[in-house]
């Protein structure tokens, strides 16, 4: 279901994903789709797409670890990370089976604490979600044990009621997230 609906999604809003790209292509140098390693399922690697945020010189780490992260930010990618504009090109990662619309957030290749503590936990049995309980309940305002803890939570109650009660509450805190650190 979760890949019928990202490719339906994905017709639907082209001509927006094109515009968008075109307008991050046209506002700073670099192409317009950022495509990160990513861990998945099992601990397998795949490439995740998002709208480029960044300058093209940004070390591929946590935007926690950077010095003055704020400095790699591009103006058009301060508006794109603050309305989350930025991940929706990860509906191609939906359409193909690499992700769900809910589900843990797929740690970066290089975060390895988050993945030994997942894995300690079965959660990287889980395909990775766009969104997922950690998101909805503190994003990066939180430690990576306490996103392992809610990873959890999530892995043993997992329903379509808690997936749509993710949902709505991702698109509630899209209105005015003080969550995302930049």
């Amino acid at each position: 279901m979760n890949r019928i609906i990202a490719f339906v999604a994905l017709v639907i809003t082209f001509p927006f994903l094109f515009l968008v790209g075109l307008a991050v292509k046209l506002t700073s140098k670099g192409p317009a789709i950022h495509w990160s390693s990513r861990v998945g399922r099992n601990n397998k690697l795949f490439n995740m797409p998002k709208f480029r945020s960044m300058y093209v010189d940004t070390p591929d780490v946590a935007t926690h670890l950077l010095q003055d992260s704020k400095s790699h930010v591009t103006p058009l990618g301060k508006i794109l990370r603050k309305t989350s504009i930025d991940e929706l090109p990860q509906l191609w990662s939906i359409a193909k089976g690499d992700m769900d619309f809910v589900g843990p957030r797929p740690a970066l290749h290089s975060q390895d604490d988050l993945v030994a503590l997942r894995d300690q936990a079965g959660v990287s049995s889980l395909r990775p979600g766009v969104t997922g309980w950690a998101q909805v309940n503190g994003r990066d305002s939180i430690s990576i044990p306490q996103k392992v803890s809610l990873d959890k939570y999530y892995l043993d109650n997992r329903s379509l009621f808690l997936d749509l009660k993710i949902i709505y509450r991702t698109l509630v805190k899209l209105k005015g997230d003080t969550d995302v650190s930049h």
